[in-house]
């Protein structure tokens, strides 16, 4: 993701709207090593960042550009690459939160109602937002939920029900099985009555549709189409034409990465197809290139939710079944509950993927292209 200069860039704006913003554009500029020795220490552990395509300013510097505000570090790099330098993008939150648990600061909040158009990821990835989120929408800010662009799935459409498969015959023998002998992993039919725990905190409601689909760079294609068109509607672009075209050229390279990484699953056996994450973010992934997931660690779309110690005893039984060489971990979570579930598996590998946050500007997750492609290389490697 690129973080601009963001002084010229804001000429024009009324001071009492952008205070907000400029504040939070030079709080970006030194969580990323600017050269500023002055700069003092972030007032929210959650400094935004401002993309907008490119390290110059813009040829006018009189020009209003739209500020388009954007939820998580995926969406604010796609949204940079789909609009180029036809906006201001401010991304909410900053590398490494996690969208589930991610809370606004008041200046954040300010800079969300203030925008003249809200990108978020929707389906309750933003879990934590959504108050907010309904605010602005509710105050006229036009939002976009990116998810209504796809093709979406359900939590667990790429789940193989082994517990149906290996057990629904012994009825009486599992404790979980129901009265038709059908077992239901993690607690009868996965609603949230039956998902509560033991101290009534946590709800797992295990349906709805799932939204990770940016482990698809074909349904982030989608997105692109459907987030360009949005802003077409919404703000006004001083060259509308430059963002088709910017949209077109980054939709090409998505549609590439996508053969790409069809081409490195090749060289995994069918069979041999099988993950086991922390939490299923990799439904879409799974969905798109072939894969089986066989099981989550915390059973459910957010890494807010909980597990017991009888499911993690379940899915050692099932990775020493399936002969699962590599168990796949979150960036933006606790590694801690999977590391223990390694070590009771007998020493498989535990190998942690970006997943709802990019990596840092100089890791091999930077942008949304290298994040997706260095998730595939490290799947790949694990599993062959």
């Amino acid at each position: 993701m690129r973080v601009n200069e963001t002084s010229s860039r804001f000429v024009g704006r009324p001071l009492g709207r952008w205070c907000a913003v400029l504040a939070c554009g030079a709080l970006a500029m030194v969580g990323c090593g600017g050269d500023d020795d002055d700069a003092g220490e972030p007032a929210s552990s959650a400094a935004m960042s401002t993309d907008g395509g490119s390290a110059e300013p813009a040829d006018d510097a009189s020009i209003e550009l739209p500020l388009v505000v954007v939820t998580t570090s995926i969406l604010g790099d796609v949204v940079s690459e789909a609009v180029g330098d036809a906006a201001e993008v401010v991304t909410i939150m900053p590398v490494g939160a996690d969208p589930h648990g991610f809370q606004a600061s008041a200046q954040e909040v300010d800079v969300m109602m203030s925008a003249d158009a809200l990108i978020v990821n929707g389906a309750g990835l933003e879990e934590s937002l959504l108050d907010v989120i309904e605010a602005a929408e509710g105050d006229g800010v036009p939002t976009f939920e990116v998810i209504s662009a796809v093709e979406t799935i359900e939590f667990g459409a790429s789940r193989h029900d082994h517990a149906d498969e290996d057990h629904a015959d012994d009825e009486g023998d599992h404790e979980r099985a129901d009265d038709d002998g059908d077992h239901d992993h993690a607690d009868e039919d996965h609603t949230d009555e039956d998902h509560t725990d033991e101290d009534g905190d946590h709800d797992h409601d295990h349906s709805g549709d799932d939204p990770h689909f940016w482990t698809d760079p074909a349904r982030m294609a989608s997105a692109v189409d459907g987030i360009v068109g949005f802003l077409q509607d919404h703000v006004e672009f001083a060259a509308p034409a430059a963002v088709v075209a910017s949209a077109e050229a980054y939709v090409a390279e998505l549609t590439a990465l996508h053969d790409e990484i069809e081409a490195m699953v090749e060289t995994i056996p069918e069979g041999d197809r099988k993950l086991v994450v922390n939490h299923d973010s990799l439904g879409y992934f799974a969905d798109a290139f072939g894969f089986e997931l066989i099981g989550a660690v915390i059973p459910g779309g957010s890494t807010l939710e909980a597990t017991s110690g009888g499911e993690l005893a379940e899915l050692v039984e099932l990775i020493d079944e399936e002969g699962v060489p590599a168990i796949f971990s979150d960036s933006t979570a606790s590694d801690d509950l999977i590391q223990v579930l390694a070590e009771e598996a007998g020493g498989v590998v535990v190998v942690e993927l970006l997943t709802g946050s990019l990596g840092e500007p100089d890791s091999d997750g930077r942008t949304y292209l290298d994040m997706q492609r260095t998730n595939a290389e490290r799947i790949v490697t694990a599993l062959t």
